[in-house]
């Protein structure tokens, strides 16, 4: 069993197909499947069943696959590890964020690090939080960003606190509250809201403090971007709440009011410590953590300082 076998294997699962899968290589097809019809007469299980009209795994395809991908990572690991015992920086690089991120500019971080380490492949997740502390902790995402209430804390990875914000009312600029400048969880509860989906962390911050209020409101439009909820609140179909530090990147056509009441989240970033790859180890570099440096009270310097508080002012976005 060859690493270039396994690679061939999983380019056919990802594309359904013998010809993309050949491109993706960049071999001809017919060694492609030669090598495929070799794997797969010393494993003695047909891996793939192919038509006419498509390829698609067999069920020992499937079992054979999970094994695959950690075979070939590990390979890489150990690649990216002997580069860095001389002093390079190789492999891959991971890094998960939820969509409202705003105590790192991670743009910048990232453009930082590809000029220092330009031979690390970086690729980008955007989720929610509960799924990418899961991905780091099983190894598929190296370093994520998260938004989390105070009341919840990433368990089994690595964490720093980053900075604390509170949310804001994001209205229309015609809504008849547009115009106050501050109002309350009881006034906005007789509204149509549009929010995350349900069971999502950045969704939790406002249902925990109305539930903490005794109150209810109707979600009527659950979105999975931060930037489609504006969107929907500047075509006057709903109100929402984002944190105060995304406000400068919301859209215009928006109003944000201060929440007298307002819940308030936590930003982390976290990663595994465990196996935390040479990319993952530089990466934090550049943000300005040591791997084993969980201190909250550090801001990095693509952060924030913690903030505890709404700004005192209202801020539009027309």
């Amino acid at each position: 069993m060859e690493l270039q076998q396994l690679r061939y294997v999983l380019a056919v699962a990802e594309t359904n197909s013998f010809t993309r899968a050949a491109e993706r290589c960049l071999v001809v097809q017919s060694a492609l499947s030669h090598q495929i019809a070799k794997l797969e007469k010393e494993l003695g299980a047909r891996l793939f069943e192919r038509t006419s009209r498509r390829v698609r795994l067999t069920p020992a395809g499937a079992a054979f696959l999970p094994a695959a991908r950690q075979c070939l990572d590990a390979a890489e690991r150990a690649a990216a590890e002997v580069a860095a015992a001389v002093g390079k920086v190789r492999g891959r690089l991971a890094v998960g964020l939820i969509p409202t991120v705003a105590a790192v500019d991670v743009p910048s971080a990232l453009r930082d690090f590809r000029q220092r380490y330009p031979e690390v492949r970086v690729s980008l997740r955007v989720g929610g939080s509960d799924t990418l502390v899961a991905q780091v902790r099983e190894g598929a995402v190296d370093v994520a960003f998260l938004g989390l209430p105070t009341t919840a804390r990433p368990t089994g990875v690595a964490v720093r606190e980053l900075a604390r914000d509170r949310l804001v009312a994001v209205l229309a600029p015609d809504h008849p509250l547009a115009g106050e400048p501050v109002v309350d969880l009881r006034r906005l509860s007789s509204e149509v809201f549009a929010d995350l989906p349900a069971g999502t962390a950045g969704r939790a911050q406002s249902d925990l403090a109305f539930s903490a209020a005794g109150l209810s409101r109707d979600v009527a439009f659950e979105v999975n971007t931060a930037d489609y909820v504006a969107r929907l609140v500047a075509a006057g179909l709903a109100v929402a709440m984002l944190p105060s530090a995304y406000v400068p990147q919301l859209p215009g056509g928006v109003v944000t009011i201060k929440v007298a009441d307002a819940a308030a989240r936590v930003e982390y970033v976290v990663w595994n410590r465990l196996s935390a790859t040479p990319a993952a180890t530089a990466f934090l570099d550049v943000l300005g953590i040591e791997p084993d440096d969980e201190a909250p009270d550090q801001p990095t310097p693509y952060g924030q300082r913690t903030r505890t508080t709404a700004p005192d002012q209202p801020t539009a976005r027309r």
